[in-house]
């Protein structure tokens, strides 16, 4: 399970003052252990109990304890290595007080994963400063015997730094150099000093975790003859976990999991048993990618099918252990999924079983076995699962009578690895409406809140229902369900209409969404957002500020180019490009500037030297954090006024100490007096912009359809007839074959991203359904937004509510017709038209439109960074007279 990276630093940030008196607790120990034994054990609970309260910061109460309950219970004193094996890169061992706060944060738990690192960066620099040049065959270091002499130094420096880290904080670690692997010689003749792994050793990890200490690994392994073998690192976690068989397989990365290789995405569930075979086919899995998938695979076939694979970083190591959401990339077997209309398909005694262990009203003897079994046969049926009878779920169905679920039973796994919803979505597939109940003291009742689309609580026990927005039908359905007996106490008459998870102490519990088909997502405490709608007068500066633009190779950081240069107080300073590093850019006008390839070291001190005053991250999901990172640390050290940061990606639109940037609906404001701005997606813009006029009159789920430019798919680096660097489209018209492409039918993050942003308009979790499609054409977004209603209103009111919310706006267009591409493609507004409501009056449907390059991305950012400057929002941005 994996999230968002701030979120997890703020926990960290916490957890750092906790940490440190946990840090100085040894002598007070050493005190109390003089006096009485049981003072020793007090200290240690209160401590775990203070850090588990600082983890809800991340997720709901249940959701923590439940996720916390079950990796306490893996592991036993006969096996205490079952919780997690986490295999660190050796990127990540460049940010280690991050990741020793992040393990010290388990280790304060009572948690003790097995750490097993690397040192891949480290002794390249290393090698290459003693001129030794790395060989490489088919990707194995080749290793000589002065390769591997300073290889051991380098790896026992590196742990060493580890361990002591962890000391600091208090946390007790024990260094592990040997002992754990034996191995024989890969290929002596080929690659020289490398070994393959044929033994694993436990008995040196369990026991430095039955001593109260994390046991800290290096890859080494030693021949049966004692030689010493180098080992890759991921290949090594890979054999530990297979002896070990732990719950979660954590690799950590600076990336922060795996990404899609065309619309550069990060995926969120791989699910092997039903994705493996058509992800290898994808034209986009190639070399690494296609290689650690196949390993993952190879990796969890061989384990249980509780264990799962995480790809993350460091910073986000709570939010993936402790929340559904998660924060990386999650790797596991999945399941096969049934669906049968009879017991006897699944095996009677199975599903006894079943009822036997985990049906709540059998369990505490409301019901039996029997009278189970017997009110199953009284209707229709449909047992929905998995193979392996994690989740169990039975749905009602006589014909022509709205479905009830009347059992919904998982296992530890089930819930651990959202097997549940996975069979949820299947029951959705076949049946638009349905009813079911729970006690009222559930512990996952949050899960079903969220699922629902209303609910209410009578005498213990809560009715939930989706599919079904009319409060009047509703009763109707509920007097029917008595009547006939079919469910088992009184709901007459109906509660309150408001779905609960949009009342404010229900949004408080609801948990952070599950990962693979939530759309809603919690709003994160403290965050800055404004609500003025129009801009603030005040004063306004005109002194020149310096901009840095980083990853300025793609179509966004060109158009970006475009517009600084024709603004009249910013100097852009600074260019960065990896490709195109020592090439003149053509596209900026003011003076000459070339590109360069500025290292996370050079933005820290670029910072520093207080030698840029905005910074514009225009880089892919997924990369931007240590550039941020950079800008900090830069920042803790430079006198005067900090720099501004807007970031153009996805990573921080959910974080806590960011703005999120878009004025026309949260605000100018909080954009003035913020450092950290993330900029909205290009789709996100126009969902929202769409829905919000409405956003009290919403009765049901929105949904937008929305088509795209090929450009918004992402660009690759290509090399030109005279052979300097440049920019194709990642998708193509031919490749399209001038067609339509939908894709990321579910669960695409502008979809969540939407509905986060929205419910703080409504101060309640909102949901919307979003589905896009990539088109032959180059930019410009068509979106449709189709808006069930709470009560009806005509096509002249709707209009009436957009031009009163945007009647301050200069970038937004209000037009009667459709908009067309004509009207969009190139264009710094947002145009919205086609007005039509229902015959019925309950629901309307409105069409928005914008570039994705322009208005969903530079223009954008420019007005956010004007804001940000102290100068005109407008200042720099071309103005069209508007027609309302």
């Amino acid at each position: 399970m994996l999230a968002a990276a701030t979120t997890s630093r703020l926990s960290i940030r916490v957890a750092r003052q906790a940490v440190k008196v946990a840090g100085q607790r040894h002598p007070a120990v050493s005190a109390v252990r003089r006096r009485d034994i049981r003072g020793i054990q007090s200290v240690a609970q209160t401590e775990r109990d203070t850090i588990t309260r600082l983890l809800y910061s991340i997720g709901t109460k249940r959701e923590v304890e439940r996720h916390l309950r079950i990796f306490s219970s893996a592991s036993h004193p006969s096996s205490p290595a079952k919780f997690a094996v986490i295999k660190v890169g050796g990127a990540v061992l460049d940010e280690l007080d991050e990741l020793a706060l992040s393990l010290s944060f388990l280790y304060r738990v009572g948690l003790y994963p097995v750490v097993l690192h690397g040192a891949g960066p480290q002794l390249n620099d290393i090698l290459e400063r003693e001129g030794v040049v790395p060989d490489y065959i088919d990707g194995i270091r080749v290793t000589d015997a002065k390769t591997l002499q300073i290889a051991r130094r380098v790896f026992h420096e590196e742990n060493l730094k580890l361990v002591g880290a962890l000391e600091k904080l208090g946390t007790r670690a024990r260094p592990i150099t040997s002992g754990v692997f034996t191995a024989d010689y890969l290929d002596k003749e080929k690659y020289g000093l490398v070994g393959k792994i044929t033994k694993v050793d436990k008995r040196p990890l369990e026991a430095s975790i039955r001593a109260g200490a994390l046991p800290i690994l290096t890859s080494l392994a030693e021949s049966p003859d004692g030689q010493i073998l180098n080992v890759n690192a991921d290949i090594a976690a890979g054999e530990l976990a297979k002896e070990l068989e732990p719950m979660k397989i954590v690799f950590l990365n600076d990336k922060g999991g795996m990404f899609h290789g065309i619309t550069g995405e990060k995926l969120d569930v791989i699910n092997l048993d039903e994705d493996f075979d058509n992800l290898m086919k994808e034209p986009w899995v190639k070399f690494g990618t296609k290689l650690k998938l196949r390993e993952f695979k190879e990796l969890l076939d061989y384990l249980p099918r509780s264990s799962s694979v995480a790809v993350i970083s460091a910073s986000s190591l709570q939010k993936e252990l402790f929340t559904d959401s998660g924060a990386g990339t999650l790797i596991r077997r999945g399941y096969k999924l049934f669906k049968h209309d009879n017991i006897e398909a699944i095996g009677a005694d199975r599903f006894r079983q079943v009822v036997h262990d985990r049906d709540p009203e059998v369990l505490t003897g409301l019901q039996s076995i029997t009278g189970v079994l017997n009110d199953l046969q009284k209707t229709p049926y449909t047992i929905y699962g998995d193979e392996p009878l994690d989740v169990i779920a039975v749905v009602s169905h006589p014909e022509g009578e709205t479905p009830v679920m009347t059992k919904l039973l998982a296992s530890r796994n089930g819930v651990l690895n959202n097997v549940t919803d996975n069979v949820f979505n299947s029951i959705k597939k076949d049946h638009r409406k349905l009813f079911w109940t729970t006690h009222a003291e559930d512990e996952n009742r949050a899960w079903h809140f969220e699922r629902a689309d209303g609910s209410f609580t009578r005498a213990g026990r809560s009715l939930f229902w989706y599919g079904v927005q009319d409060v009047a039908e509703v009763e109707r359905i509920v007097k029917d369900f008595e009547a006939k007996g079919r469910i088992e106490r009184s709901f007459l008459p109906v509660g309150p209409s408001a779905p609960p998870h949009r009342a404010s102490s229900a949004a408080a519990a609801a948990p952070a969404g599950a990962k693979a088909y939530s759309t809603l997502a919690r709003r994160v405490p403290g965050s800055r957002r404004g609500y003025a709608t129009s801009a603030t007068d005040g004063p306004v500066s005109n002194e020149i500020k310096r901009v840095a633009l980083i990853g300025a190779r793609g179509y966004t950081g060109q158009a970006l180019t475009t517009l600084l240069s024709g603004h009249p107080h910013i100097d852009l300073t600074h260019v960065s490009s990896r490709q195109l590093a020592g090439y003149p850019l053509t596209s900026y006008t003011k003076h000459s500037i070339d590109y360069t390839n500025l290292s996370h070291a050079d933005v820290e001190q670029l910072e520093k030297s207080g030698e840029v005053d905005a910074w514009i991250m225009a880089l892919p999901n997924g990369v931007c954090k240590p550039y941020v990172d950079a800008v900090d640390r830069g920042s803790a050290e430079r006198k005067g006024e900090k720099s501004v940061i807007v970031d153009l990606s996805a990573d921080y639109r959910f974080e806590k100490g960011w703005t999120y940037g878009l004025p026309e609906l949260y605000g100018r404001e909080s954009v003035r007096a913020s450092k950290r701005i993330s900029n909205p997606g290009c789709y996100a813009t126009s969902a929202q912009m769409l829905v919000a006029p409405l956003i009290k009159h919403v009765g049901g789920l929105p949904t937008v359809f929305g088509l795209s430019g090929y450009s918004g798919a992402g660009t690759l680096p290509a090399t030109d007839p005279d052979g300097r660097p440049t920019t194709v489209p990642k998708v193509t018209p031919e490749s399209l074959k001038h067609g339509v492409k939908p894709y990321s039918l579910t669960d695409h993050i502008h979809e969540r991203e939407a509905g986060f942003h929205l419910s703080e308009l409504l101060s309640s979790p909102l949901k919307i359904a979003f589905v896009p499609a990539v088109t032959p054409w180059f930019s410009g977004i068509i979106s449709t937004a189709s808006i069930p209603l709470n009560g009806k209103l005509t096509a002249r009111e709707v209009i009436t509510l957009f031009e009163e919310k945007y009647k301050d706006d200069k970038l937004v267009r209000i037009i009667k017709e459709v908009p067309q591409l004509p009207a969009i493609e190139n264009k710094h507004t947002w145009t919205v038209g086609g007005f039509q409501v229902h015959s019925e009056g309950n629901r309307v449907v409105i069409v928005g439109g914008l570039d994705n390059l322009v208005k969903g991305a530079a223009t954008q950012c420019m007005q956010n960074l004007n804001l940000a400057l102290g100068y005109d929002e407008y200042t720099g941005i071309p103005i069209e007279e508007q027609k309302h």
